[in-house]
């Protein structure tokens, strides 16, 4: 009896180890998913940045002339409001628009630092991908006339297309330097970048029949709306009256889940993962690892381009080519803090390339509450900032989670034994 007993026991009192994900559902399941951890680690960034922001407009408005305390509150209030802090009905929808609009962009930018990252690269190239793309889809959205022809949105999706394959070729070559020369990424995307401005400025000075000449400018190529191929509007123009809005974020946000779905959904997108854990693992395995890399940067100059030629195909948007050379463009560098704040997760993009437009549409009302502009970009360099621990935080949680589990498990045990004893 005495051995029957012991064993019913040890039989009760085995558990699985904490290590393991828990085969039920409840609170330490929702902490357990991955989503999960991104959500509240942004959340966390998000909350951060934003007291601290508070903080220095605090200190600002109690050092500075002709402000008080009051206008801190003003200001983040107006941060907070995004797009609806002030104006009329018709004002806020413009703003709303526009937001939609420059979020596009920012969103594939994004996407493209947020790939190369999944492979262990650090795609710091999309500015001259981004540059690369604008110029393959503006020389063909340019050059060809489809007024009269009605084939616009033919044209418009070849200028899509061409842009794409700029900026995919123009991405593979960091991949090809990293791949068989074992070159940093970092220094040939840097270099990379400033050959595209320079070659970008050279080539369209050479197009004079796309330079416009109007309206005493200079520098400035002609719009997609003299050609007519330009981005489909689908009617979004009529809703947020006054505003660049167009199809853009639509292709956007598709262009995110399929990456979403290439990477966790397909055998191509776990090898690309596998590199980027561990690359050395990787190639044990039998994965291509040069093909990888290859890929991967071709993929992020691709995506990168794609916010380019997304950017300047609207018809109200103006190229300037001939300061292309002397200033890289912000969308380029801004795509790195869009797939930080996400955890490089392409749908978390999505949202964190909205939200960080969002504070910045705001940021344009801040002079309503006697703050420059740039105060909202101090305060998206905070929430950055702080997105570099995210990691720390998704450790925090599972460290809580596990020790929730540790305490279940114990009180599991002594039920049990409590149990048995009272048999």
């Amino acid at each position: 009896m005495r051995n029957d007993k012991k064993i019913t026991v040890s039989e009760r009192t085995s558990a699985p180890m904490l290590n393991e994900q828990p085969k039920n559902g409840g609170i330490n399941g929702f902490f357990a998913k991955e989503g999960t951890q991104s959500v509240l680690a942004s959340l966390v960034c998000i909350s951060a940045g934003l007291i601290i922001g508070f903080i220095v407009m605090l200190l600002i408005s109690a050092f500075a002339e002709r402000m008080s305390i009051a206008d801190a509150f003003s200001g983040l209030a107006i941060l907070v409001c995004g797009p609806f802090s002030s104006g009329s009905l018709n004002y806020i929808t413009t703003n709303f628009g526009d937001m939609i609009f420059y979020a596009a962009p920012l969103i594939l930018t994004g996407l493209s630092v947020a790939i190369a990252f999944k492979t262990g690269l650090f795609n710091i190239g999309a500015p001259g991908q981004f540059l690369m793309g604008t110029a393959g889809s503006l020389y063909v959205a340019l050059s060809i006339d489809s007024r009269e022809s009605g084939t616009g949105v033919a044209v418009w999706l070849l200028a899509l297309l061409v842009g794409m394959i700029c900026g995919m070729v123009w991405g593979a070559i960091p991949g090809l330097f990293k791949a068989f020369f074992g070159v940093n990424e970092v220094i040939v995307c840097i270099m990379t970048n400033w050959i595209a401005a320079n070659l970008v400025s050279w080539f369209f000075s050479e197009k004079t029949n796309l330079i416009n000449t109007g309206y005493g400018k200079s520098g400035y190529l002609i719009t997609t709306e003299m050609t007519g191929n330009s981005t489909p509007k689908i009617g979004l123009d009529k809703v947020f009256s006054g505003s660049y809005i167009d199809s853009g974020i639509f292709i956007a946000a598709a262009v995110a889940v399929i990456i979403y779905i290439v990477l966790n959904k397909t055998i191509f997108g776990y090898e690309l993962k596998a590199c980027g854990n561990n690359r050395n693992a990787a190639r044990y395995a039998g994965m291509n690892e040069k093909r990888n890399i290859i890929l991967s940067m071709a993929i992020a100059g691709c995506l990168a381009a794609l916010g380019g030629a997304v950017y300047y195909l609207n018809p109200g948007i103006e190229f300037a080519f001939s300061s292309a050379y002397s200033k890289l463009p912000d969308y380029g560098f801004n795509g790195i803090p869009v797939a930080l704040l996400a955890s490089n997760n392409p749908v978390g993009v999505i949202f964190s390339g909205i939200f960080l437009r969002y504070l910045g549409q705001g940021g344009d009302n801040l002079t309503s509450a006697g703050f420059n502009r740039y105060i909202a970009d101090i305060i998206i360099a905070l929430i950055i900032y702080f997105a570099g621990f995210s990691k720390l935080i998704r450790d925090l949680i599972n460290k809580k989670r596990q020790m929730s589990m540790k305490k279940t498990k114990a009180a599991e045990d002594n039920s049990g034994a409590k149990k048995d004893r009272e048999a």
